[in-house]
């Protein structure tokens, strides 16, 4: 894979396009545009794991920024956040994140992180990691002041929480790959890029 390709991240994602160009990956990042929920809701309901969905919407996303991006090699991540069974999207108000971190209260859940990459129309590399949170019995008052400090970031982020952030208080247990959590199995991606030329090794 010669290093003079562009790299394209498939993604609105400033968390996931941060991790990159801090760890020295230069790519675009460009947001692929599909119908999530529309797949979400037929995965789940032929049975589909949370893991078989986020990988499913990562080559989704990759396939799609292929088509418009040709000459340049693709890459594309998904999560999911499952517990007890369901599936948790971004929450997108102050409303629905409070009723996810209230359903999240005093239980364990999994993140399921997907990323595969998409080059000359064939997918060349992919991979799933899996990080499991236990969140804590905080109570409604201290709910409500951290979605008073965290502010509306966080409606845009699954489960309604930045680990990075104030979002470390909800937690007594993280098990599991800190970039999972994140949103991207960031070191076997980079570890993929390298080698394959795109990173120095």
């Amino acid at each position: 894979m010669p290093s003079t390709h562009r790299l394209i991240l498939a993604s609105s994602s400033k968390a996931r396009h941060a991790m990159l160009t801090n760890a020295g990956v230069d790519c675009e990042a460009v947001a692929s545009m599909i119908d999530e929920d529309g797949y979400k809701q037929a995965m789940k309901a032929e049975g589909a794991t949370a893991a078989e969905a986020a990988e499913t919407l990562a080559e989704m996303k990759a396939l799609r920024m292929y088509r418009q991006q040709p000459d340049a090699i693709v890459i594309a991540a998904d999560q999911m956040l499952e517990c007890n069974g369901i599936w948790f999207d971004k929450p997108m108000d102050r409303d629905n994140t409070r009723a996810q971190l209230l359903a999240l209260r005093g239980k364990s859940h999994k993140l399921v992180s997907a990323a595969v990459i998409y080059k000359e129309g064939s997918r060349i590399w992919g991979t799933i990691d899996t990080a499991h949170l236990t969140v804590r019995n905080f109570t409604d008052e201290w709910l409500e002041e951290y979605l008073d400090a965290a502010g509306e970031e966080i409606y845009h982020c699954v489960g309604g929480y930045q680990l990075e952030g104030l979002g470390a208080q909800l937690f007594t247990e993280v098990r599991g790959d800190y970039f999972t959590v994140l949103g991207m199995p960031l070191l076997p991606l980079i570890g993929f890029l390298r080698d394959h030329g795109v990173l120095k090794a």
